[in-house]
């Protein structure tokens, strides 16, 4: 399965204008449509080696397993699809080697990571989430998040305790409720969404979201949409101008009518007719 000729990526991320250093990571494999951004958190320097150990652990293992597999196939013993069952194994697995690590070296005491691992195929998105990391979809010029925070603030704005307009005055916008690596078993929000032909999703860190509201970034998104790299360089600067007090990454991916099955020639046609 190689969709790097189809799924367009493009990723960019920064320290920001406060931070020494970035704890974020963000990997791409094009070729098996797969995607994961990761915001550490620690002392020193263990943030970025949680995240690192986050991304590389996920790409790694999950590309040995596409190579002589399909996503779409049953898991042995089970009615499962491959995706699914891959993708909870390998964020249990990086959960595991986050947490060892923590426990066994002092100076990673503590660490941990938000996750967003997205993988296309077929004519669907797999996506496994934790922490205040997002992942939002623009389609057909209506912009919307789909992952939902694991946080504080999100807590208090589903009970009532704050509204929407509160929350972003808010001192407790870093608190976060479930990440990968702090305890031994972490509970996974995994959930599949059909895409559709010129989809654009943008995975990105709190380090954008904090500084930049999100209608301005759906207007940066949809007015750069030819261009990838441009919006997610744009929404970067945006970020730094507003103050990058945090590390920022942005993923962005562009879902074009050649991505989708065969099958669904009539969906096809009728977005390049847009087009």
């Amino acid at each position: 399965m190689d969709l790097s000729q189809n799924l367009e990526i493009a990723t960019c991320t920064d320290p920001g204008m406060v931070r020494s250093h970035n704890e974020d990571s963000i990997a791409a494999d094009p070729a098996n449509g797969l995607v994961v951004l990761a915001d550490g958190m620690g002392g020193y320097n263990a943030g970025e080696v949680a995240s690192g150990m986050a991304t590389t652990v996920i790409i790694t293992e999950m590309r040995q397993i596409l190579s002589s597999a399909k996503p779409y196939d049953v898991a042995q013993g089970s009615s499962e699809e491959i995706a699914a069952r891959m993708v909870r194994e390998q964020v249990l697995k990086a959960n595991s080697s986050i947490y060892q690590a923590a426990q066994s070296q002092p100076q990673y005491a503590g660490m941990g990571t938000t996750l967003v691992v997205c993988l296309y195929y077929d004519n669907r998105m797999l996506v496994a989430h934790l922490g205040d990391s997002r992942l939002y979809m623009l389609r057909e010029g209506k912009f919307s998040q789909v992952t939902r925070d694991h946080s504080l603030l999100q807590e208090q704005i589903d009970s009532g305790v704050l509204t929407a307009e509160q929350a972003r005055f808010s001192l407790n916008k870093n608190l976060v409720t479930r990440a990968l690596g702090i305890e031994a078993i972490v509970p996974t929000d995994i959930a599949e969404y059909r895409i559709e032909a010129n989809d654009i999703y943008l995975l990105c860190s709190d380090g954008l979201t904090d500084m930049v509201d999100s209608e301005v970034i759906h207007s940066v998104v949809d007015e750069k949409r030819s261009d990838l790299a441009v919006a997610a360089a744009d929404l970067i600067d945006l970020a730094n101008q507003n103050g990058g007090r945090d590390n920022i990454s942005v993923v962005l991916i562009r879902v074009p009518p050649e991505f989708l099955p065969a099958s669904g020639w009539a969906q096809r046609w009728l977005a390049k007719k847009k087009g």
